[in-house]
């Protein structure tokens, strides 16, 4: 079992160590794995990410600084250090490590800010966490509670903010299952063990934890509530804590600003503003309706008027390279509702090539069939029913010629 030395010192980012055991790389996992006597890297688990950075071996004069990409914990208790080689040390090398600092002190700011976050929710809300995500971006807390408000996150968030700001000390001691199991502990331990490592944030939360964290509150440095959602076993908490609260922050005031400069208005005005803004645009899309209605109606009455009658029914066929699939489509309605005895043969080149295909009600032809025959000599595809069928090409090259030759086979 290898000896985690952040169990006791969590800003403890470089460390001496030896290689006790290699793990070849597979066909699946291409990397080869190192096992160590000791490690500072914390392996992924309890929710939180591993480390990454650097073990160094030096043999004579040669140095190497092998890359340290993803740590994980073997059933055994042993903890392998995937790496970036092509040949692993041997056992016995000794190595020096490296931690990457600014990733591990990201880490510790958002496992003890999720400490504090999920004790200030049972403390006001005896709302216990089930489970605990960290991400690259943010974490997320899952609660076991059917309702959840947004007052209530407002409380929960003040809360775990003047925890930080007192600055209460964090301390780590391990005591036996027996001895953890009078002292309150806000979680019980998911495993079982001789010995438990419980986080003890002074007299504001106790749980048994094996991940890194600050040594005092006020190193979390602040914790900000990003998001509730509603989950199956509860509510999805998402947060973030230190220094990305304060990037997330500026991130969404200068997003803010710019959507605001966009409106010209102040960012205190812009949910106001861009309600205003979609009610215009839903009355701008009702008259745009409304128009193309009218002008659909206005083109089919005129194609009706020009088209003679022939064989007792008129054939349309006309090709639009400034009018989308939508217009072509809802033309095609207006045509065959005017009259009873009308056969339309309609495309639009503007986007991506398409056809309409329709007639009126009891006439006797099959526009799917006629459709499908269509498209394929020009490389599309389609389909429909006896009176309606559309689809699309590949480009319009050709695609007048193909109408009017199946204009000629209706007998009109």
């Amino acid at each position: 079992m290898t000896d985690r030395l952040y169990y006791y010192d969590s800003s403890c980012c470089e460390f001496e160590g030896e290689v006790v055991d290699v793990v070849p790389a597979t066909e699946i996992n291409r990397r080869h794995g190192v096992v160590l006597d000791r490690t500072a890297f914390y392996p992924t688990s309890g929710g939180q990410v591993h480390d990454t950075g650097f073990l160094i071996t030096t043999s004579g004069d040669a140095t190497r600084k092998l890359r340290v990409t993803e740590v994980a914990e073997l059933e055994d208790g042993r903890v392998v250090h995937y790496i970036e080689a092509d040949r692993a040390p041997q056992k016995g090398t000794k190595v020096y490590g490296e931690i990457d600092p600014e990733r591990r002190r990201d880490h510790m700011q958002q496992h003890s800010g999720q400490h504090v976050l999920s004790a200030a929710f049972v403390r006001l809300f005896n709302m216990p966490t089930l489970s605990f995500h960290m991400g690259n971006e943010y974490c997320s807390i899952d609660l076991a509670t059917a309702t959840l408000s947004a007052q209530q996150v407002e409380q929960a968030e003040a809360l775990a903010n003047q925890v930080v700001q007192e600055n209460r000390p964090v301390a780590i001691r391990f005591v036996s299952p027996e001895d953890a199991s009078t002292q309150g502990l806000r979680k019980a331990p998911t495993v079982t063990k001789d010995e438990l490592r419980l986080v003890d944030i002074e007299d504001f939360d106790l749980t048994p934890c094996g991940g890194t964290h600050v040594r005092g509150t006020g190193q979390i440095g602040a914790i900000l509530l990003r998001k509730i959602e509603k989950v199956r076993q509860g509510w999805r908490v998402e947060f973030v804590s230190g220094q990305r609260a304060v990037l997330t922050a500026r991130r969404d005031y200068s997003t803010l600003t710019a959507a605001a400069g966009l409106l010209s208005t102040n960012i205190w005005e812009l949910p106001q503003q861009v309600r205003k803004s979609l009610d215009e645009i839903k009355a701008a899309r009702k008259t745009g309706e409304q128009l193309l209605e009218e002008v659909a109606e206005f083109e089919a009455a005129r194609l009706l008027s020009e088209t003679p009658v022939a064989s007792g029914r008129k054939v349309i066929v006309r090709v639009w390279k400034e009018r989308d699939l939508g217009f072509v489509k809802l033309l095609a309605q207006k045509l065959t509702r005017r009259e009873s005895s009308v056969v339309a043969l309609l495309a639009s080149t503007l986007g991506q090539p398409s056809l309409v295909f329709t007639q009126s009600p009891g006439q006797p032809f099959d526009m799917g069939t006629l459709l499908q025959t269509t498209v394929a000599s020009l490389g599309g595809r389609g389909g429909g029913n006896k009176d309606l069928a559309q689809g699309g090409v590949p480009h319009g090259a050709g695609l007048e010629e193909a109408l009017f030759q199946v204009a000629s086979a209706i007998p009109h």
